[in-house]
C-alpha cells in the first residue's frame, strides 16, 4: 500500500490495511496524522525521518514492548524528524548491546512527547548532542529504567537547543538520574520528580553543564536510598557556554536523606575554552518550599530570598508523595515577586496534580 502525498490521517492496527507501525513508518508521507489502535505491540520498531508527523492512540493506549527488537540497535523509536508529535503511547522494555536502549532515541529534529509512558527501558528517553535539537515532554510518566549495572537515566537530554517538561511525573531511577539535561535551554515547570520508596536514584534533577535552566513549580523528593546526596545539580561537570542561569522558584524540595542532604549544590565557575574565559553563573533561588535537614551549597553569589523550611504536616498526603499544599489559602510564606528573567515569567501559574497534570491555581 502507498500513503499518497495528500493523505491527511490513516489509521493502523492489526484489523487495518497498514498492521504494524514500522511500516507505517516506511510508507507516511511528510504531514500525515497516524492514528494507532490500542493494545499491545510487540517487536514492533521504527524509524521515523518524515516531517511533521502526528502520532496518536486511538480506544485506549498503545504499549510497544520491545521484546528483544531495537531500530539501528538504539531502542523501540528513533526520530530523526522536525515537527513530531507522539500523544498515548507507552514505551516498554527497550535492551541493546551498548545498553542505552531508550524508549525513543531523538537524533534530531523536534519532537512533542505528550502523555506518554517510558518503563522498563534501559533509559527512557535519550536524545544526541544536536545543537539544533528541540524536546518538548507534557503530562508523561519515566519510572523503572535502568540498565543491569545501573547508571541510566529516565530521562537523559544531551546538549540539544531546548528542552520543556510540563506536568510529568518522574519516579524509580536506580543508580541513574531522574532527569539528566545538557540543554543549551530548560524549561521544567509543574513536575513531580520524587525518589519514593525503594527509589534509588542519584540526583533527581541535574543540568552537569549549566546553560540556562527555568525549574518552577515542582514537586521534587530525594528518598533515603539515594545513591548522591543532592536534589538538584548545576554545573557539576564544568560549564561549556560562557552564560549560565538557574532560576528556581516556586518548588517543594523534600529531602529524606538526613542532615547528609542537600537540596541544591552549584560549582562555582572556572575557566573555560583555551581564550580563558570564565563561564558566568546567575543563580536565583526564591519562594521555595524545604522540607528535611538538607542545605543550599552555592559557594557563589547569588539571589536567595524567601527560601522557608516547613514540616510536612502542611501537605495533602506526604506519604504519598503528594506535596501540594493542605491549605493553599494559608500558604506557609508569604511570597515575594520572582518578577520575569529573559522574557520567561518566573511566577507559578499552575501545580502538578497526580498523575501526569497541571491544572490552574
Amino acid at each position: 500500500m502507498q500513503i499518497q502525498s495528500g493523505t491527511k490521517t490513516f489509521q493502523v492496527g492489526p484489523q487495518r490495511n497498514i498492521k504494524t507501525i514500522a511500516e507505517a513508518a516506511r510508507l507516511v508521507k511528510p504531514g500525515t496524522t497516524i492514528e494507532v489502535d490500542s493494545g499491545v505491540y510487540a517487536g514492533d520498531v521504527a524509524v521515523w525521518q518524515r516531517d511533521n508527523i502526528t502520532l496518536r492512540a486511538v480506544g485506549g493506549r498503545v504499549r510497544l514492548q520491545a521484546n528483544g527488537a531495537a531500530a539501528e540497535g538504539k531502542g523501540i523509536w528513533v526520530v530523526r524528524a522536525k515537527g513530531m508529535r507522539v500523544e498515548g503511547f507507552d514505551f516498554e522494555g527497550a535492551i541493546v548491546p551498548s545498553r542505552n536502549g531508550a524508549g525513543i532515541r531523538l537524533d534530531s529534529g523536534s519532537l512533542i512527547v505528550k502523555d506518554c509512558g517510558f518503563f522498563l527501558n534501559e533509559i527512557g528517553l535519550l536524545t544526541n548532542n544536536d545543537p539544533d535539537t528541540v524536546l518538548e515532554v507534557e503530562d508523561s510518566e519515566f519510572a523503572y529504567n535502568m540498565r543491569p549495572d545501573g547508571h541510566n537515566h529516565n530521562l537523559y537530554v544531551g546538549a540539544i537547543a531546548r528542552l520543556s517538561v510540563t506536568g510529568s511525573y518522574f519516579h524509580h531511577a536506580t543508580v541513574g538520574h531522574l532527569l539528566k539535561s545538557r540543554a543549551a535551554v530548560n524549561h521544567i515547570f509543574y513536575n513531580r520528580l520524587t525518589d519514593e520508596d525503594g527509589g534509588r536514584a542519584s540526583y533527581e534533577l541535574e543540568f552537569p553543564n549549566g546553560g540556562v535552566a527555568y525549574v518552577v513549580g515542582n514537586q521534587i523528593q530525594q528518598g533515603p536510598g539515594t545513591e548522591n546526596r543532592t536534589l538538584i545539580s548545576f554545573g557539576a561537570e564544568g560549564y561549556i557556554r560562557a552564560n549560565n542561569a538557574l532560576y528556581l522558584v516556586g518548588n517543594t524540595l523534600v529531602d529524606d536523606f538526613g542532615s547528609w542532604g542537600q537540596w541544591l549544590a552549584i560549582r562555582p565557575p572556572t575557566q573555560r575554552g583555551p581564550n580563558g574565559t570564565a563561564a558566568r553563573v546567575t543563580v536565583k533561588a526564591m519562594n521555595n518550599l524545604l522540607v528535611g535537614g538538607g542545605q543550599l551549597k552555592l559557594d557563589l553569589p547569588a539571589d536567595l530570598r524567601n527560601n522557608v523550611n516547613v514540616s510536612k504536616s502542611v501537605f495533602v498526603d506526604p506519604t504519598r508523595h503528594d506535596y501540594r499544599l493542605r491549605n493553599p489559602a494559608h500558604p506557609p510564606m508569604q511570597p515575594v515577586d520572582p518578577d520575569t528573567a529573559n522574557g520567561v515569567d518566573l511566577r507559578p501559574k499552575r501545580e502538578y496534580v497526580p498523575l501526569r497534570q497541571t491544572r490552574d491555581l
